[in-house]
């Protein structure tokens, strides 16, 4: 059962567009990532869902509850934004205590929310510095502490984490799972970090241009992504994305890739002929000694937990191949790669969108 529901939410700045027409759910307890690039109406959505803007049109509903006209205070909502808004006159400790002195508790048990979560944030050893003395890292993490503290239904997290070091930040996206679901929080969380999306996100909703063109699993959105763009924005290093024009004979749909017939195995009605496009992850690519693609390999590039390996097709196209730290690149310029066939992608190349078969078992594979 939904918790937080948007319904045809609209707002407009002037002339410009910011959201057109946002819908979306979240049940109860659960959490939705809002992922999408600079200037997407991330924010803006965030901020009408906490009563900060008021929409143009639309409503929002909390627990059953149409929140829409309803002042921020009253929707019993926790936020975290980019910009920290903590009090320059306060510690550390008062700017997280503040969202529990106005109901009267006692100052034990304030005193004990506060210490409970600085510890999870690592910031306990600041409480009594005011936001000046503190880091960027310090002072999101004090943000965040603000918003949790209070134990809201709704939690509204802006990027909270973009300002904390590398460290604590894979430490916080193994942590935060854990306890927002302690927490019994709905969530909303924005990010443009893929990784972070697909870590903390049961549902992701790609925005875009104010409207939001893809929501599912991670899984969904990383290897089913509704167009071209998205599959470039989930992955690192970045898909493949390579230029055919499909056939069919009797053997059905069909490709070439380095002179190699490639099947996509399924019914594409009215593909055949179309300028289309393979998405192929890196990490679906591998060297083999036996049959595959010819390409030449041009720079190696090893990481802590992958390496990355950039050829050449025949036809001079370059692919990025990925494979775990362990593994052995071949000796030689000259290699082939074999395409694992689950994780190929088909796309009509004047729209950018994802084709999808008539029928299951939507995979390409290499040809007997």
């Amino acid at each position: 059962m939904s918790y937080l529901d948007l319904s045809n939410i609209r707002k407009s700045f002037e002339n410009e567009t910011v959201l057109d027409g946002i819908s979306l759910s979240v049940p109860e307890g659960g959490t939705l990532v809002l992922f999408g690039k600079s200037g997407a109406g991330k924010t803006v959505l965030l901020r009408t869902i906490a009563g900060a803007i008021d929409p143009d049109a639309g409503s929002v509903t909390i627990g059953g509850q149409d929140m829409t006209t309803v002042p921020p205070e009253h929707r019993g909502i926790g936020m975290a934004f980019q910009n920290f808004a903590l009090f320059p006159h306060m510690s550390a400790f008062d700017n997280i205590a503040s969202s529990l002195t106005s109901r009267r508790m006692s100052a034990s048990e304030i005193k004990r929310k506060v210490q409970d979560v600085a510890e999870l944030l690592k910031i306990d050893h600041v409480l009594t510095h005011t936001p000046k003395a503190l880091s960027n890292g310090q002072k999101q993490r004090t943000a965040l502490a603000r918003a949790l503290v209070s134990e809201p239904k709704v939690l509204l997290l802006d990027d909270p984490l973009r300002n904390v070091d590398a460290k604590l930040r894979f430490e916080m996206r193994l942590e935060l799972p854990c306890l927002l679901a302690d927490r019994g929080a709905t969530v909303v969380y924005v990010t443009q970090d893929y990784k972070e999306a697909m870590a903390l996100g049961e549902r992701i909703a790609v925005l875009d241009q104010g409207n939001i063109v893809q929501i599912g699993s991670p899984e969904d959105i990383y290897k089913r992504p509704a167009n071209t763009e998205i599959a470039q924005l989930f992955g690192d290093p970045t898909v493949n994305l390579l230029d055919v024009v499909p056939q069919e004979d009797e053997r059905g749909l069909h490709a070439f890739l380095s002179d190699q017939r490639v099947d996509f195995h399924g019914d594409f009605p009215g593909v055949a002929g179309r300028d289309c496009i393979v998405g192929l992850r890196p990490e679906a690519l591998s060297f083999t000694q036996n049959g595959g693609f010819p390409v030449t390999i041009e720079a190696v590039t090893p990481f802590n937990e992958k390496t990355v390996t950039l050829v050449t097709t025949l036809r001079g196209r370059e692919i990025l191949v990925s494979q775990p730290a362990q593994s052995t690149v071949p000796e030689g310029p000259e290699q082939n790669i074999t395409i694992s066939a689950q994780d190929a992608i088909l796309f009509d190349r004047q729209t950018g969108k994802r084709l999808e078969p008539v029928t299951t078992g939507e995979r390409v594979e290499e040809a007997a």
